[in-house]
């Protein structure tokens, strides 16, 4: 099947980690024929990803830019333009996550979490969309977390974040839907990534988790990559404003 995403531009931030979903993302948009423009504050990683999407014969260019500072966001997208003319997709991959029980939760908590997860999308979203709207093309996905939905314990600043990234997705996508622009997201499940890290998951709680889901397995960077891919596609021309979960059928959903 022809995905329609040959000679395409693809934003995706959130590419300079090496274990993080970004950069199979970016690598899977390259291998269907996109060109990426691949972000991160952490430029070294990001050139790394830039250097693989070009081995597999596409465009690429690595930018710095933390997703928190709306300057920094408008001078990446700018030389983002000057050197590719138009972005056709954006992902919002972008992330990170501070967790603490709720009584001891800090405004430090709340900032790592809100700026980057929820105000970061916010900001590149507001960055790249004036171009799509001009042109009446884009698509835009937006990585938010089935914690979002469900709720993870020591972790509610962390799913306050996620959760406001599903209602903007919806909302947006009504906004712009007439102007021929799809806006989607995805909500993975547990996957080897920083996330665990960050949250201080347990190699025990990896295994429970495990052993509760349907397909007995964690989502992989891959699983992500494919639904980022099918969700920018022709195949999904019919499909905005919805949030996917990828997560190996979590029931607690």
């Amino acid at each position: 099947m022809d995905l329609g995403l040959q000679g395409k531009i693809a934003l995706v931030t959130g590419a300079g980690s090496q274990i993080g979903f970004g950069k199979a993302i970016a690598l899977a948009l390259a291998k269907d024929g996109c060109d990426i423009i691949a972000t991160d504050i952490d430029l070294e990683g990001t050139k790394k990803t830039a250097a693989e999407v070009e081995a597999l014969g596409r465009k690429a260019i690595a930018l710095k830019a933390d997703i928190t500072n709306g300057e920094e966001v408008n001078a990446m997208v700018k030389a983002a333009l000057e050197k590719f003319g138009r972005i056709d997709i954006l992902v919002n991959n972008a992330g990170t996550a501070k967790g603490s029980p709720f009584a001891s939760a800090t405004e430090e908590h709340w900032h790592i979490n809100i700026d980057i997860n929820l105000k970061g999308t916010w900001y590149c979203t507001k960055a790249v969309l004036p171009q799509m709207l001009e042109r009446k093309s884009g698509k835009i996905v937006n990585l938010s977390s089935g914690a979002a939905r469900i709720g993870l314990v020591n972790s509610s600043l962390y799913c306050a974040s996620k959760a406001g990234i599903i209602g903007l997705t919806r909302a947006l996508a009504a906004e712009v839907g007439p102007s021929g622009i799809n806006v989607n997201g995805i909500a993975p499940g547990m996957g080897d990534t920083g996330f665990q890290i960050a949250v201080g998951a347990t190699p025990e709680a990896k295994d429970y988790f495990i052993s509760t889901v349907p397909l007995r397995r964690i989502t992989t960077q891959q699983d992500i990559a494919n639904m980022v891919v099918f969700l920018v596609s022709d195949a999904a021309s019919d499909v905005t404003g919805q949030t996917i979960n990828v997560d190996s059928g979590d029931n607690r959903i």
